[in-house]
């Protein structure tokens, strides 16, 4: 899980090309999340500890830099999710359809990307270049 978090939070941050696996997704989503409920531990945490004068604006403005922090990331993995499918980054618009966008919304992001290369790249899940690789000395 961390390392699909620091593929999509450091290597890849602002990377909107290429495709990203559901597992590259859904990690990264489940870290984020962990983190904000992290975040919101210290927050009760520090108002409890701290009083609300001091420790609680500390802790909520650490979770609002990681908010903010994160937002490009992302974006950035939701769209390389859609581009697996063969699809066009603007499809996260869907999920602003209220009601039916946010369900179909999450069906797109859970169904499985399309194998082979597509127009966004090749398959991510491809081993086909390892196996190439395989005997090449370095």
């Amino acid at each position: 899980m961390i390392e699909w978090y620091k593929i999509a939070m450091f290597e890849n941050y602002a990377n909107f090309s290429g495709r990203a696996r559901r597992s590259e997704y859904w990690y990264f989503r489940l870290a984020t999340t962990l983190i904000f409920f992290v975040f919101i531990f210290l927050a009760v945490i520090a108002s409890i500890l701290g009083g609300v004068t001091l420790g609680l604006p500390i802790a909520i403005g650490l979770f609002v830099l990681y908010a903010i922090a994160s937002i490009i990331p992302s974006l950035a993995v939701t769209v390389r999710r859609m581009h697996d499918l063969g699809k066009s980054g603007w499809n996260i618009l869907i999920s602003c359809i209220p009601l039916v966008g946010p369900i179909w919304f999450l069906v797109l992001l859970a169904t499985e990307g399309e194998q082979g290369e597509n127009y966004y790249g090749p398959d991510p899940k491809s081993t086909i270049e390892e196996i190439d690789e395989i005997g090449i000395n370095n």
